[in-house]
């Protein structure tokens, strides 16, 4: 058991699939968790099979400076402190050609997956520091390394959240606060149903044939997968860890 008991950690993109099964571990674990997100409803339904001590949640928009500085309040009123970021919201944006997509489109995408993740960590690092330290684990991607056609904005706003981690943990870490990134192959849930079906309309299910058979372990992640390396971030047996890009692929990016 990774050791995140008693840590206090905010989860954005709370209501996403991959946020779901890693809020169920954090807390099997001894962890109490902030759950970030604009979907109310879908907030209050994950926040209701949890005690209230463990789990809550607060509406915020991670594009918002204001709603940040409010999430990280609601979180040190919960919980005392913040332990943990999981700076894990995200879109995928157009799925185009780059001379198809327009900038409203393509600034959406930054705005979320790139400033999302700035505000974040503008608003947690004081707090972190003055309570010793903390890990911050941001959501990239495989195309955080790499491209792929018909996805400039994702692949541009995944390659950035990379440049972010690796200058804030050089800053945090006289602080004590380590900043690493996972970046997850294609993973098994909504966001890869949709993207499958921008990429081939016709036939969605021959793109996710396609897609899988570019991993060498021959299969999607799992949310699992991804929540696990989540959670070995957050916890005390990865306190040397920082700076770093944490491949959660199957080899497809050997």
């Amino acid at each position: 058991m990774h050791t995140v008991s008693g840590k206090s950690v905010i989860l954005t993109g709370g209501a996403g699939d991959i946020a779901q099964v890693a809020l169920k571990l954090f807390v099997e674990a001894g962890a109490k968790v902030m759950l970030v997100d604009l979907d109310e409803n879908h907030l209050q339904a994950i926040t209701d099979k949890f005690n209230a001590s463990d789990v809550q949640y607060c509406v915020a928009d991670v594009t918002s400076e204001s709603d940040t500085a409010s999430y990280v309040a609601a979180t040190l009123q919960a919980f005392g402190k913040v332990d943990v970021l999981l700076a894990n919201a995200g879109i995928v944006g157009p799925v185009a050609a780059v001379s198809e997509v327009d900038t409203q489109s393509f600034q959406q995408v930054l705005d979320i997956n790139v400033t999302g993740v700035f505000l974040g960590l503008k608003h947690v690092f004081p707090v972190m520091a003055s309570n010793g330290g903390g890990s911050i684990v941001i959501t990239s991607s495989i195309m955080g390394v790499s491209g792929g056609p018909g996805l400039s904005a994702y692949a541009a706003s995944k390659h950035a959240v990379v440049g972010l981690m690796r200058s804030c943990a050089k800053e945090g870490g006289a602080h004590n606060i380590r900043v690493n990134t996972v970046n997850p192959a294609p993973a098994e849930g909504r966001m890869m149903r949709s993207l499958e079906q921008g990429l081939s309309p016709d036939d969605p299910q021959a793109q996710y044939a396609a897609i899988k058979a570019t991993i060498p372990l021959e299969r999607y992640a799992s949310t699992e997968d991804v929540a696990n390396m989540m959670l070995f971030l957050a916890s005390d047996e990865s306190r040397f860890l920082n700076g770093s890009v944490y491949m959660v692929d199957g080899g497809m990016n050997a």
